[in-house]
């Protein structure tokens, strides 16, 4: 069996796709449920485990680690996960059952049989380098020989383009063959759907290049006999809107910050209130209960904040885990979050203008373009690079500080089935006309083992 997660796939999408189009006119294709927050790491964690947020735990792409003190996001570890997965209950009734992961999140320490996964190389000196993290390690070198180092550079950031997502399906390729069930995450169509929107003739095109790319993979396993699942975790709609909502706080008082070199710096251990954005998402920790009616009033009253989960509301979402904010913020659905808490650009940290997922404290969608009012970016872009590859120590200070360029997001439930996921099968003993996505995980362990779990 293949399963390939296609990151950002609608209905609307799927028309310019004929290669994936064939996988459901042998089989069928289905409205595919989500859950809140419609984000890569949740969702996953939703099909792999068939269990909502409050009991894998996934409460999004990351979270206050309150036990750290620290807003930690892309975790790589797959213990985060609570509850059993897929192959587990695929090997009670088939023993020895071969797994291999390709890129799909929280994949280092599973109990698969082979794994891929983004890794950079982090240098003593502070360079950063692409590369991939491969069990068995041998295949690390294996993969690289055949295909190159892993192109971190078209996996996020400004230059996030189509070969990572083709030296992606390449390692799928290389490895399904080997293996029972091969997992693949495809994902390109995220790029200039934010850029760019939905509607853009970018999407389109994107919508063509994956179709081309995946068309090998999908013809690998068409003919030996592969069962294929196209699925996908979220649509991306139209937002333009930016909320800043740790701005919010941090006038109120009730954010706080500290200064070094580096700039301002959010302060989680004494502020009484900051939120971790997450696209259209927004956890807000809140330390002292009795602050809870201001906070949440403020943020009720922020424009473009839908809704403001309390514990109550998130329990009838499925979201009331540990891990969650005291508050759980719903952008409307052309707003999105900013993880952004300075009110001067001029004390924003130094990372704030760099790819630097792990030092943010919160989902930054501006990294995905060049500074526009930066009319030598491209420029000193290249020079960083040149300083990069004679191994000189490099800061590559592009991003803008002005999120307006951002016309896509994700997050909230789709108001309609056309802006939602898609699940297509190639085999038609399980056609449904909608799969919810904690039916996923069941649905692909039937297909594996030809029982219910």
């Amino acid at each position: 069996m293949l399963v390939v997660d296609v990151v950002g796939l609608t209905p609307d999408l799927l028309r310019h796709m004929p290669r994936a189009q064939r996988v459901a006119t042998a089989g069928f294709a289905a409205e595919l449920g989500t859950v809140l927050p419609a984000v890569t790491c949740s969702v996953q964690s939703t099909f792999l485990t068939g269990l909502l947020p409050r009991d894998h735990g996934i409460v999004g792409n990351g979270w206050y680690f309150r036990d750290l003190g620290e807003v930690l996001l892309w975790r790589q570890h797959n213990a985060l996960v609570q509850g059993e997965k897929l192959w587990d209950v695929i090997r009670r009734e088939r023993p020895g059952y071969k797994v291999a992961n390709v890129c799909w999140w929280y994949a280092m320490g599973a109990d698969v049989d082979s794994t891929v996964t983004p890794r950079p190389v982090y240098h003593a000196d502070g360079r950063k380098s692409p590369d991939c993290w491969t069990w068995p390690p041998e295949l690390h070198d294996r993969l690289t020989d055949k295909l190159g180092p892993f192109p971190l550079f078209t996996y996020w950031g400004p230059t996030a383009a189509i070969p990572s997502s083709r030296w992606i399906v390449e390692a799928a390729r290389e490895l399904m063959p080997e293996h029972d069930l091969t997992l693949v995450y495809v994902p390109h169509l995220d790029y200039d759907l934010q850029r760019f929107g939905p509607d853009s003739e970018q999407a389109v095109q994107a919508a063509r290049d994956v179709d081309e790319v995946l068309t090998p993979l999908l013809d690998d396993a068409e003919r030996t006999g592969t069962t294929v699942v196209l699925l996908s975790e979220y649509g991306i709609t139209k937002a333009s809107r930016p909320v800043d909502v740790n701005r919010l706080l941090r006038r109120e008082g009730l954010l706080h910050v500290h200064h070094n070199a580096t700039g301002e710096l959010l302060d989680p251990w004494t502020s009484r209130a900051f939120a971790v954005a997450d696209h259209q998402v927004a956890h807000v920790y809140v330390k002292d209960p009795a602050d809870l009616p201001r906070v949440r009033a403020l943020c009720e009253g922020l424009d473009g904040v839908d809704q403001v989960l309390d514990r109550e509301g998130q329990a009838e979402l499925g979201l009331d885990h540990e891990r969650a904010g005291e508050l759980v913020l719903v952008a409307e659905p052309d707003a999105w979050f900013t993880y952004y808490y300075w009110l001067d650009d001029a004390l924003a940290p130094d990372f704030a203008k760099a790819v630097e997922i792990h030092k943010k404290p919160g989902y930054d969608p501006a990294e995905l373009f060049l500074d526009p009012e930066d009319r030598l970016v491209k420029a000193r872009a290249g020079l960083t690079l040149v300083r990069k590859k004679v191994g000189l120590r490099y800061s590559m200070s592009v991003v803008p500080l002005d999120p307006a360029p951002v016309s896509g997001s994700h997050g909230r439930l789709p108001s309609r089935p056309e802006d939602g996921p898609v699940l297509l099968c190639s085999d038609p003993s399980v056609k449904a006309e909608r799969i919810e996505a904690t039916d996923v995980r069941d649905l692909l362990a039937r297909l594996a083992t030809g029982s219910r779990p």
